[in-house]
């Protein structure tokens, strides 16, 4: 049964609406029929677990998959390209995710996300004016035109990769993000495809963190190649699996989150209407879409340190753990009329940027991006109308989100 609804979820027939699904996993909260991984579909199992030391997030910890039918993504072991700390455990992650933190938030740069403001204004408005300049009012494409282009240009400016670069890293980007999927049916050789774009992508990384070390300027890739604080300096290859996380985690989710945002609100355009008139309102409307459409859907591929029991059931040590954040987050036992989009909702302690030792490390920045975006499609987009519904979403079940949105509008405000 569980491998069953598994296969279900990672089935791109239920791409635009995979929360039927979620909902008859809930049925049982820690599903297991005899091999492959323990799922966990419920809120408060979820976000026990994503604070419990016995779980890691090391792929060396990871059990072997022989048994797994829904065992996928690439072998990290075989590039030259190692995790980022986002796949490892203390005191590894402690050290790399705080050395990657001092230029980027609190507590040595408190107000480097709230002072892009301006930054992020000007090129959401530059975006907007760009949809005018194309003349294609009756056909614009959100994905291609600004949900994908934004988030890109942020993350370049902030790390210091050259925006005329983005070609290239945008395929690396895909292959490795699509390797996250679990895939039951994938081809092995396909595996290296991931792992050449890793590997690409590292030696691409190489050459301008080198040349950041000879002439360092006020940018992460520099502060990553240069810095020496109180817990050392990475090494060249931390260096590297750093720039690489933050380099597509940095875009992709952030991607999602917008284009889902507008394919809700087009959807609600009772909100969409209220968020026009109140700017204000993209505050709380941003964490119901992380509740309500999260752009991680769900974590593979945990593993148990030790034998655990969750929900009444133990689970033996060496496991391999799916936590569903995207069910977590429609759990009536948590939220109440979970299936409805409300962004007066009391109760957001969602799921969607994770939780814990490894929650979301851009999660204010993805935020204000998205307040922003949304806000300003909502002030000056005149009568927006889906022209596709559901849109035709990515393959990928874990980063989900449409390939396109494509929309209609009479105009655009100044």
């Amino acid at each position: 049964m569980t491998q069953a609804i598994l296969r279900e979820i990672m089935d791109y027939a239920n791409r635009a609406d995979p929360y039927p699904l979620y909902e008859k996993l809930r049925e049982t909260p820690v599903a297991h029929d005899g091999d492959g991984p323990y799922v966990i579909s419920t809120y408060y199992e979820i976000q026990s677990l994503l604070h419990d030391p016995r779980i890691s997030s090391d792929a060396a910890n990871l059990a072997s998959t022989a048994g797994d039918p829904l065992a996928g993504g690439e072998d990290e072991g075989s590039t030259t390209l190692p995790p980022s700390f986002l796949k490892l455990d203390p005191p590894d992650h402690d050290r790399l995710r705080r050395m990657t933190n001092r230029p980027f938030g609190p507590p040595h740069s408190p107000h480097k996300v709230h002072d892009m403001r301006d930054e992020l204004g000007g090129i959401v408005s530059g975006l907007i004016e760009g949809i005018v300049a194309a003349d294609s009012m009756d056909r614009i494409d959100l994905v291609d035109q600004f949900a994908y282009p934004f988030p890109v240009t942020v993350i370049c400016r902030l790390l210091g990769v050259p925006q005329e670069d983005e070609p290239r890293f945008h395929v690396w980007a895909d292959a490795i993000a699509a390797s996250l999927d679990p895939d039951p049916d994938a081809d092995p050789t396909k595996r290296r495809v991931p792992a050449d774009a890793r590997m690409e992508l590292g030696m691409y990384l190489a050459g301008l963190i080198e040349e950041r070390r000879k002439n360092p300027g006020d940018d992460m890739l520099s502060h990553l190649a240069t810095a020496d604080g109180p817990d050392g300096a990475m090494t060249t290859i931390e260096a590297l699996s750093t720039s690489a996380l933050l380099l597509i985690a940095g875009h992709e989710t952030t991607v999602n989150l917008i284009t889902n945002g507008m394919l809700t609100l087009l959807r609600h355009p009772d909100v969409l209407e209220r968020l026009r008139q109140d700017p204000e309102l993209a505050v709380p409307i941003v964490e119901e879409l992380l509740r309500y459409e999260p752009p991680v859907q769900l974590l593979p591929q945990r593993t148990t340190l030790s034998e655990i029991e969750v929900a009444g059931v133990t689970i033996p040590k060496g496991a391999s753990l799916w936590l569903v954040l995207a069910s977590g987050n429609r759990d009536p036992k948590k939220f109440e009329n979970p299936d409805r989009f409300d962004p007066d909702r009391g109760d957001i302690q969602h799921l969607g940027l994770g939780s814990g030792i490894h929650s979301c490390f851009g999660a204010p920045l993805a935020r204000l991006e998205a307040q922003l975006a949304l806000s300003e499609l909502a002030r000056r987009l005149v009568n927006p109308r889906l022209l596709e519904d559901p849109p035709p979403y990515r393959q990928n079940a874990v980063l989900r989100g449409p390939r396109h949105l494509r929309i209609a509008c009479d105009g655009i405000r100044d």
